[in-house]
């Protein structure tokens, strides 16, 4: 299974998942990146109620925080560190670069979800990749059968890396900080997944609202706390990141160990763990962009793109400087095994606020992976939909994925790690052909919204300065 998963994440797949940004990015002239301050002022605007019909299940705020509540995960605390050790301090630039071009890759696959979302019997509104695929792609036949695929690798990445990973790194977490079992953990998270995905989208969607931005605020704040108070070291530690991200071969070291990286692996871990983070062309976030009450499918599409920037260019950042600042990075265990993961993130943190900066990370870790549980069962039950179309299905499969997340948190399962890993990465092959294939889809989408919305406000706005 390693094989195939390091088939998966390898550089082919990297470069398609990257390349696809590029090419999305200068097709559609680069606007995702100068329509990036509006599409962050849109967060928080409602649609025009005058203009245009709207339908949706949740607002465009909460399918933002549901989007993200699935993204930003352990992977912003142990997927930065882990890259940062693999790849070196440079991994980081890298990073930043593959979010660079995956608010291309967030903004076409948002817009595809929208235009071509379907209304269930229930009333619900079903999207994503899956829908983009079966009434976007004019040869029927290739688009069904990759909205199969996607749907397949979609339920089943949902029960690995949506679920029982993240239950069991809070269940760890919570141990080694506060020495509670793990099985009582369990059972409270299994208790607070009912109650909440029991209730569907309308109650994913507004616990997210709540938990996201809370978690992220108290995660900035405590970051930023560690590099003011570690400032000294800020400018040495941000002149290796960027200098280990273009060297041939260069070295770090911290405490008692050395970090050699080479630009190819800094690159290679870099991309590989911010993709993995802000899940830019893996077409998942999707999902929860087509539940969004929105009037224009680029107005969503803007919006729900900002959650790799919020993702990646903020929260994985807000790690990576921690880390280069603090001198842990190159540190060695008891074994003399460098420190990694979720430890070395402690580490950075304790540096600065001692004890307290391990409870930190348990809390972050804790608020990070029971979102992601919430954000993942929807996109697991929506595609689960699209395969079979029958409500008890539904209900059935949510009870089922809180059961797992009681396994999960009690049973240490390296190999799910591995094929659900696997399942993550080929949910983006079928999504980034699709997002070729309609690219002129997309372009048009922007192109006519820039030309309606954009660009007559930007004149409102400078007449206004100009009286």
């Amino acid at each position: 299974m390693a094989v195939v998963n390091n088939f998966v994440w390898g550089p082919v797949m990297l470069t398609l998942l990257v390349g696809t940004g590029i090419f999305l990015t200068i097709r559609l002239k680069f606007l995702p990146w100068r329509n990036l301050g509006y599409a962050l002022k849109s967060i928080f605007i409602k649609p025009d109620k005058t203009k245009k019909k709207k339908r949706g299940d949740i607002s465009p705020f909460q399918s933002l925080m549901t989007s993200l509540a699935a993204t930003i995960g352990t992977g912003n605390i142990v997927g930065v560190a882990t890259a940062m050790v693999l790849g070196g301090p440079g991994a980081l630039v890298w990073m930043w670069i593959s979010a660079l071009f995956g608010l291309s890759t967030k903004y076409g696959e948002s817009v595809l979800a929208i235009k071509y979302r379907e209304t269930n019997e229930q009333g619900e509104m079903s999207g994503g990749p899956m829908y983009a695929m079966k009434n976007g792609i004019k040869i029927k036949w290739l688009g069904s059968a990759m909205a199969i695929l996607f749907s397949v690798f979609a339920v089943a990445a949902s029960f690995g890396i949506g679920n029982m990973t993240q239950a069991n790194s809070i269940s760890n977490a919570v141990y080694g900080t506060f020495g509670v079992p793990t099985w009582i953990t369990g059972l409270i998270i299994t208790g607070l997944a009912i109650t909440v995905l029991l209730g569907g989208i309308q109650s994913i969607g507004k616990v997210c609202g709540i938990i996201v931005p809370f978690m992220a605020v108290l995660y900035f704040i405590a970051g930023i706390v560690v590099i003011i108070i570690n400032f000294e070291n800020v400018p040495a530690g941000i002149a290796e990141i960027f200098t280990m991200a273009f060297s041939p071969t260069a070295i770090a070291g911290g405490v008692g160990g050395t970090i050699i990286a080479s630009m190819l692996s800094a690159m290679r871990w870099g991309i590989a763990r911010g993709v993995f983070s802000n899940e830019a062309g893996l077409g998942s976030a999707p999902i929860a962009a087509a539940a969004a009450v929105t009037d224009y499918p680029s107005r969503q599409g803007y919006i729900n793109m900002t959650g790799t920037f919020f993702d990646t260019l903020i929260t994985c950042s807000i790690t990576g400087v921690v880390i280069a600042s603090s001198g842990v990075l190159g540190s060695v265990d008891a074994s003399g095994n460098l420190v990694s993961g979720v430890n070395l993130t402690i580490m950075a943190f304790q540096s600065a606020l001692g004890p307290a900066g391990g409870w930190i990370i348990t809390i972050g870790i804790m608020l990070f992976a029971f979102s992601t549980i919430l954000g993942w069962e929807y996109y697991g039950e929506k595609s689960l939909e699209y395969l079979i179309r029958a409500p008890i299905a539904i209900k059935i499969y949510r009870f089922v994925y809180c059961l797992v997340t009681f396994i999960g948190s009690t049973i240490a399962l390296e190999i799910v790690w591995d094929i659900s890993d696997t399942m993550n990465g080929l949910m983006a092959i079928p999504n980034l052909l699709c997002l070729l294939l309609l690219s002129n889809v997309i372009a048009k989408e922007c192109f006519d919204y820039q030309e309606r919305i954009i660009t007559p406000e930007r004149l409102t706005r400078k007449a206004l300065r100009n009286k």
